[in-house]
């Protein structure tokens, strides 16, 4: 259901947009890249001097590829549009802590360690955040997401609300994966 109507009327002043896309490559790696920008629909006063409207104030990007098991094997960071030439760009090349990384063990708590605050460029980083939901779906090509012979629990599960383990959707579409809420609650209660 979209949002309802607001009210009352507004004008827009700024548009962020986002765009995460993954590729399967020849060599059996794949890439996932992520571009931000923002723009303003008026003529923005920025330190380093007037953006034009409709003229990115930030434009990044970032390319992780990574193996099968999610593991960052290359980077490439790019600042193309920045409210600060030369002060924002130099950083993307830090960029390359993120070789070795995997992207579903820890990964956002590893970034914020090695590329917080100063450590690195605060849209680049949080762009990175996005990679491992991004690499989720892109993997999700390659895999039978229902094959019954799976006998290790799917990694989805318990990683939101609709895909707990005690859900009407798991008991749906993952039976052998359900667990009772009834039966759960007690055995929590139990071990306490």
């Amino acid at each position: 259901m979209p949002l309802p109507q607001p009210n009352p009327n507004r004008k827009r002043l700024h548009e962020r947009k986002v765009v995460y896309q993954g590729f399967q490559r020849d060599d059996g790696l794949v890439d996932i890249e992520a571009q931000m920008t923002d723009i303003k629909d008026h003529d923005a006063m920025l330190a380093s001097g007037t953006r034009a409207a409709g003229q990115p104030i930030h434009d990044m990007n970032i390319r992780v590829t990574v193996d099968r098991k999610f593991n960052v094997v290359e980077v490439v960071a790019s600042s193309d549009a920045v409210p600060y030439p030369g002060g924002c760009e130099p950083i993307t090349p830090a960029y390359q802590q993120l070789v070795g990384l995997n992207l579903i063990k820890g990964f956002r708590h590893q970034v914020t360690a090695r590329l917080g605050s100063i450590h690195g460029c605060s849209h680049l980083t949080e762009l990175t955040f996005g990679l491992p939901t991004a690499a989720i779906q892109t993997f999700a090509s390659f895999k039978k997401e229902l094959d019954a012979t799976i006998d290790k629990k799917p990694f989805q599960l318990d990683s939101c609300h609709a895909l707990a383990t005690t859900s009407e959707t798991v008991r749906r579409y993952y039976p052998k994966w359900f667990r009772d809420p009834a039966t759960t609650k007690q055995l929590l209660v139990n071990e306490s």
